[in-house]
């Protein structure tokens, strides 16, 4: 063990987060909570909620507040979700329509639970958001689907503008944090959704064990 009498480093301001008090921050949170949705701001504690949601951002998620998997470096609660609110895609429309956004993120927790695994309110919240907002540009974040290529083509047909989906590290690294996914499964959706002509785009996180 090393021993200093040094003062530890402090973190820089641009560093700090800030607990968003804001007008717009609150106006916000008033309008989440009305329409009864889910942000990945509040579920995941993401700590630049405050930052984001004063300048009008927010990635709501879909499909509830219960991921029906357990992936190890995600802070979305875990377990059996219940049933599927079908009047979900038309409050998230009118949400994104009163916060005056010309972009959106939607994403979701995993639901292995439903036949469709949710591609049906996947592709009504697209299509509904859309149509309240002409114009918009609809960026998603998808879950695999288990494979399924027709749960795939549902959440395409609806015709969003960008299809994320998140590889989050290397297939050698992939039963730790990652044990109910498969990394050729990650990959093939991707692959679907480019061969189709969508803008597609994933991400990774670093510091897991991975080599370069």
């Amino acid at each position: 063990m090393i021993v200093t009498a040094e003062q530890p480093l402090k973190k820089p301001d641009w560093l700090r987060g800030r607990i968003g008090s804001g007008s717009n921050c609150n106006r916000m949170t008033s309008l989440v909570r009305e329409k009864g949705l889910h942000t990945v701001c509040d579920e995941a504690l993401c700590p630049n909620k405050g930052e984001c949601w004063e300048q009008g951002r927010a990635t709501i998620m879909i499909l509830g507040g219960v991921c029906s998997r357990k992936c190890r470096f995600c802070n979305v609660q875990e377990g059996a979700p219940s049933g599927c609110d079908m009047e979900e895609p038309a409050r998230v429309a009118e949400a994104v329509k009163e916060m005056g956004l010309d972009e959106v993120v939607i994403t979701s927790v995993t639901r292995d639970d439903l036949p469709d695994q949710g591609a049906f309110i996947w592709a009504e919240t697209i299509r509904r958001i859309k149509e309240a907002v002409p114009g918009i540009l609809v960026e998603v974040l998808i879950p695999d689907f288990g494979g399924d290529k027709d749960h795939l083509q549902t959440v395409l047909d609806a015709g969003p503008d960008v299809l994320g989906h998140n590889l989050e590290t290397v297939r050698r690294l992939y039963g730790s944090p990652r044990p109910q996914a498969n990394s050729w499964q990650s990959l093939e959706l991707l692959r679907r959704a480019s061969k189709q002509g969508f803008m597609t785009k994933t991400g990774v996180m670093l510091g897991l064990g991975e080599t370069v």
